[in-house]
């Protein structure tokens, strides 16, 4: 009850309320009359917040409610909520002042009958289906012989039993077990932790990574098996890089995972038998085939032995091949001096004949004619080397005459003088000289005097002379170029 003074004022007129005063006593008095219902509905408007909250809005024919799914209950829930799935939650109701609207805060959901489970399991099917995860080409085949065999399941029960006895039968071979629930809310995420703790097994390491892996759990109803339809187990299933065969339930049961999985078999002992071979045929088969093969390898031997008696009987016998060529060399040798006889007779003739044709006078006739131009060549000889000698001499006259004409102190002997600076450069422009430059004048005897440009010297420098070239001056005859 409300006290009747809190709600007036001092005139006795209703107190007015703020905005905030009244949807908060509206959120309490909600809280407190529906602080626990239960709802049956179908799910729509399912999103699912990346910061884990799950926001959905509860509906049938004639109305709909919002509902909130906190992240720290949305773990917890048996069941993912998706769109038209029919449900039964649990929760209270409450108002979000901000818009005014009520909600229900939902603590538990779970499926509204086995036709709502079937038909989210359609769903799922369908999704997975069109992403390509059901494909036969992305199965991996399951290795004929494993070394090692990982099992995925409780680890209490017949389940476990039937497998590992039936693998003793049939294949000597090591078997790891993960155990894991296989029922209820943790059961799928165990499982799914257990595949890829397998698959993180690197080779050669202190636990051995298996071959294969079955993940096996006993018959039951439909709900019992609902872990075995979760979507991210599924996942995990179709990535694994290790086989996996599926091995849930009786052979009536299927769950999501059989269709992602690279092999399913119909009860736990059937998935031991795919796993593994039977060591006793497999001794049988290769007892029958080392057989086949000696006798394929006796018959083999058999025809060749046969093929090589029968091409050495079209072969001749050495000792007739041997006599058939020394009498081939008999007769042969016995002609070969008569034929070496008559040979020598006809070269007998041939060389008589010859020799009656030849005379003295054809011997000597090609000396005389040689000799004839032998004679001819010896006249000839003097002539012709005087007047070989005779143009060599005019030619070394005409060079001779030459290098006095071209002679570049010839013109000194004619008074003229060679002027030169005293690098030893020609000088052929006076005006180029500067005063009191030194040069060096050269005379037709061969004297060199030093002088100077139009001034003094620094120095009195030494004068180098070189000693005279005795000789006579050229004839006038002989000309000159300047």
């Amino acid at each position: 009850m409300t006290d009747a003074t809190a709600l007036t004022d001092e005139t006795g007129n209703a107190r007015p309320y703020s905005v905030s005063e009244l949807a908060f006593a509206l959120k309490r008095t909600l809280e407190d009359a529906y602080g626990f219902v239960r709802l049956r509905a179908e799910l729509s408007k399912v999103t699912h917040h990346s910061n884990g909250h799950i926001y959905l809005t509860l509906k049938d024919d004639r109305a709909a409610i919002d509902g909130v799914v906190w992240k720290t209950q949305a773990r917890f829930l048996s069941v993912r909520p998706e769109q038209g799935l029919e449900v039964i939650v649990t929760g209270k109701i409450t108002t979000y002042p901000q818009g005014s609207r009520y909600q229900i805060v939902i603590e538990t959901m779970e499926v509204a009958g086995i036709g709502a489970l079937l038909a989210q399991l359609e769903r799922l099917k369908q999704k997975l289906a069109a992403e390509g995860l059901f494909e036969a080409a992305r199965k991996t085949p399951i290795p004929a012989m494993p070394a090692v065999v990982g099992v995925v399941t409780s680890p209490t029960g017949a389940v476990i039993r039937d497998i590992l006895h039936r693998i003793r039968d049939r294949w000597p071979c090591r078997v790891i077990v993960w155990p894991v629930v296989v029922q209820g809310e943790q059961a799928a995420a165990q499982v799914a932790a257990a595949i890829r703790g397998f698959n993180a097994l690197e080779p050669g390491g202190r636990v051995p990574r298996p071959d294969v892996l079955i993940v096996a759990r006993g018959g039951g109803s439909v709900e019992d098996l609902w872990a075995f339809n979760d979507e991210a187990l599924a996942r995990t299933v179709a990535e694994s890089t290790i086989p996996l065969i599926s091995a849930v339930g009786h052979e009536t049961d299927t769950t999501l995972i059989d269709f992602v999985s690279d092999r399913r078999a119909p009860t736990p002992t059937a998935a031991a038998e795919m796993a593994t071979p039977v060591l006793a045929e497999l001794r049988a088969l290769i007892s029958d085939l080392g057989g086949r093969m000696h006798r394929c390898g006796g018959r083999v031997v058999e025809d060749r032995r046969t093929r090589i008696e029968h091409a050495g009987r079209a072969l001749a016998r050495v000792p007739d091949m041997l006599r058939l060529a020394e009498q081939r060399f008999d007769i042969v040798s016995g002609r070969l001096a008569a034929s070496l006889a008559r040979n020598q007779a006809a070269h007998e003739r041939d060389l008589l004949a010859v020799s009656a044709r030849l005379s003295p006078l054809l011997l000597q006739r090609p000396q005389q004619v040689w000799r004839q131009r032998l004679d001819g060549l010896a006249a000839r000889l003097p002539p012709a080397a005087a007047r070989r000698m005779d143009r060599a001499a005019e030619r070394l006259s005409a060079v001779s005459k030459l290098f006095v004409a071209v002679d570049p102190e010839r013109p000194l002997y004619r008074g003229f003088a060679l002027v030169t600076r005293g690098d030893g450069s020609l000088v052929i422009n006076g005006g180029l000289l500067g005063d009191g430059e030194q040069v060096t004048i050269k005379f037709g005897d061969r004297t060199e005097r030093k002088a100077v440009i139009d001034g003094q010297p620094g120095a009195n420098p030494t004068i180098a002379r070189k000693p005279a070239r005795r000789g006579k001056a050229p004839a006038a005859d002989q000309g000159d170029l300047f």
